[in-house]
């Protein structure tokens, strides 16, 4: 008898992020249980993948109970809204999904004594008032405002995988994803990324909120599903910030893009959205230090490629 192929359960999937997982733990030589209720999912993401006998796709909304018949040797709970537009159009279910759907998945974990991985993000930082990041920061989050329901539901999300650590031993991991981007983003995702993408090749001008001077690091999907390998393969528990210290305004990367596309593009300015963080960036300490990892795609490149793939969407 052969050894049977390790079994990971990834929710969302179906998603930007979620669907390049499914293709890397593949290619590792793992069995992989796509779990997504397609909210902001998309089955295009993983319509390659419907032939390969070990891949599963089971269409279901994790904030239920959910079962699985069979082995399972880890969790990878990527399933929420994450872009301010979904979560602003969906505040319940994002709430609902970071916090029942990571008991859920931990229960699940809990029960098939497999490896957990908690995908939690810069925003339980919020606007943070220490720069870099470090995962020591508690943050400076509004409860109460729009964005609340995102930076709550992962803060709590992750309260919740640390209980099940301390008081049930599951085998836990927590990342904090900065800003992330590459092929299979939505369009109109409300991002930054695909958002000045969209203008450019439609011939709109380039929104630019605030002032432009506020800034983001800016990860490419490929150099991120490394460091997410890496923390689910390692010791650490976390949390683990991943994202690329490279720290650029928004102005900057407006001028970088017309750069790219070589067009002229006009730049509108409109006013910040409430408790839009000013700053961010990782320190990323932890990650080079216990998984050896740091980001190799920068931010041109990682552009030229997304540009790419949108193009072939048929934008233009």
């Amino acid at each position: 008898m052969g050894q049977r192929k390790k079994v990971t359960v990834i929710t969302g999937g179906a998603g930007f992020l979620g669907s390049h997982l499914c293709d890397r733990f593949l290619a590792e030589g793992r069995k992989v249980v796509c779990v997504d209720n397609l909210i902001t999912g998309n089955l295009k993401n993983i319509a390659h993948l419907s032939k390969v006998k070990d891949f599963e796709f089971i269409k279901h909304d994790i904030s239920k109970e959910f079962r699985y018949n069979g082995p399972v040797d880890s969790v990878l709970h990527f399933a929420s809204p994450a872009s301010p537009v979904d979560y602003l159009n969906y505040p319940i279910q994002t709430l609902k999904v970071g916090s029942l759907g990571t008991h859920n998945t931990l229960g699940l974990a809990k029960l098939k004594k497999a490896r957990y991985l908690l995908a939690s993000t810069s925003e339980v930082y919020g606007d943070p008032l220490v720069h870099p990041q470090k995962e020591t920061y508690w943050g400076n989050v509004n409860p109460l405002g729009p964005r609340g329901v995102y930076d709550e539901s992962k803060r709590f999300a992750e309260a919740i995988t640390m209980a099940y650590y301390r008081t049930h031993q599951v085998d836990v991991r927590i990342i904090r994803i900065f800003n992330t981007y590459g092929p299979r983003m939505r369009i109109q995702d409300g991002r930054v990324v695909p958002n000045f993408i969209y203008q450019a090749l439609t011939g709109r001008p380039l929104t630019v909120y605030g002032t432009g001077r506020q800034t983001r690091s800016f990860c490419y999907y490929s150099d991120l599903v490394e460091g997410i390998w890496r923390m689910l393969r390692s010791s650490v528990t976390g949390p683990v910030n991943l994202g690329n210290p490279n720290e650029f305004t928004i102005l900057e990367f407006a001028q970088l893009l017309i750069k790219i596309l070589g067009k002229k593009c006009k730049i509108v300015y409109q006013p910040l959205p409430q408790d839009d963080p000013k700053q961010r960036r990782p320190n990323i300490g932890l990650a080079r230090r216990h998984l050896k990892w740091d980001p190799k795609v920068n931010l041109e490149d990682g552009l030229r490629d997304t540009l790419v793939w949108f193009q072939q969407q048929g934008l233009e």
